[in-house]
């Protein structure tokens, strides 16, 4: 198993069929939406998020869920919200902009993310968020953002300098879609082998010319017992990121004593796009909710 040529450019083109796969569980109750809220400033250079919420808030105060799109860390776009239909259960949901690898290299993603998490705790009452029930969700490249989101809290390496500081980036739950969890050992393959590949990208090198900077950028290398609990769904079938990732992931996780659930989806490639995938999509997304109602409803 491998990353493959095209891997950025494929993993875009796997969101945005998602997207459509889930287009049957699109929020349909009635809600509101702010977009291209600026989170934070890098410079000049604003960072934005969309919020979108429930119609009773900011009356009422509701959990959030975050997503975090893919690409490879090079490509996609914050309006690629996967998790939209998550209005629909009650919950406020945030879609967050990160500079990509041809912007700023690692750390630069992670500390974007963690901005936005502390801009949504500082904004709760505005958005109707209740600030102790933040989840995240993302997939890919954007998993593996909400991996370390949910193994780095606290971190002050990772936390950034920018951005409502003072409050917390840490999270409640975290769901993972085929996300990379070692960057150290991730295989990959340069397209016509003269341009590096996208971890290389992230990183500014490959693993073996940056190790310290892979090793902080894998979230299996952050596991600690108090860590927030973990929802893992990866394919058998995955040729991009192998499900070993997940595998070792979920072994650490349960090791540490963390409370992690992982789903194996048979026959499913990068993105479960494929017929025949077991469980169904539809059965996919019922777990999300249930993981996320579990944590962030749940007295």
């Amino acid at each position: 198993m491998k990353f493959v040529r095209g891997f950025a450019l494929v993993l875009a083109a796997v969101a945005l069929a998602a997207a459509c796969s889930v287009a049957q569980d699109a929020a349909t109750k009635p809600s509101r939406e702010f977009t291209d809220v600026v989170y934070a400033k890098v410079g000049d250079r604003a960072l934005h998020v969309d919020i979108a919420v429930p119609e009773d808030a900011p009356a009422k105060l509701h959990p959030a869920v975050v997503w975090v799109h893919g690409g490879g860390w090079k490509k996609g776009t914050h309006k690629m919200n996967l998790a939209r239909w998550l209005t629909d259960y009650g919950y406020v949901v945030a879609s967050v902009e990160y500079r990509l690898s041809g912007e700023a290299i690692f750390p630069a993603q992670i500390t974007d993310c963690k901005a936005a998490i502390r801009f949504l705790r500082a904004k709760s009452k505005e958005y109707g968020i209740d600030p102790d029930r933040i989840g995240v969700w993302g997939g890919s490249a954007g998993g593996h953002l909400a991996a370390l989101l949910g193994t780095t809290g606290g971190m002050k390496e990772l936390e950034g300098d920018y951005g409502s500081i003072g409050r917390s980036s840490r999270v409640q739950a975290v769901c993972v879609f085929y996300g990379p969890a070692d960057l150290t050992v991730v295989p990959e393959v340069a397209v016509k082998k003269k341009k590096p590949g996208p971890v290389a990208e992230l990183l500014g090198g490959k693993p073996t010319e940056k190790p310290g900077l892979a090793r902080l950028a894998s979230p299996i290398r952050h596991i600690t017992r108090d860590d927030a609990p973990f929802l893992l769904v990866h394919g058998d079938k995955d040729a991009l990121v192998p499900i070993a990732q997940s595998e070792k992931f979920y072994a650490a996780l349960k090791e540490a004593g963390v409370d992690a659930t992982f789903i194996r989806v048979k026959n499913g490639g990068h993105g479960f796009n494929a017929s025949g995938i077991e469980p169904t999509w539809d059965e996919i997304m019922k777990s999300v909710r249930k993981f996320f109602d579990k944590h962030l409803k749940t007295p």
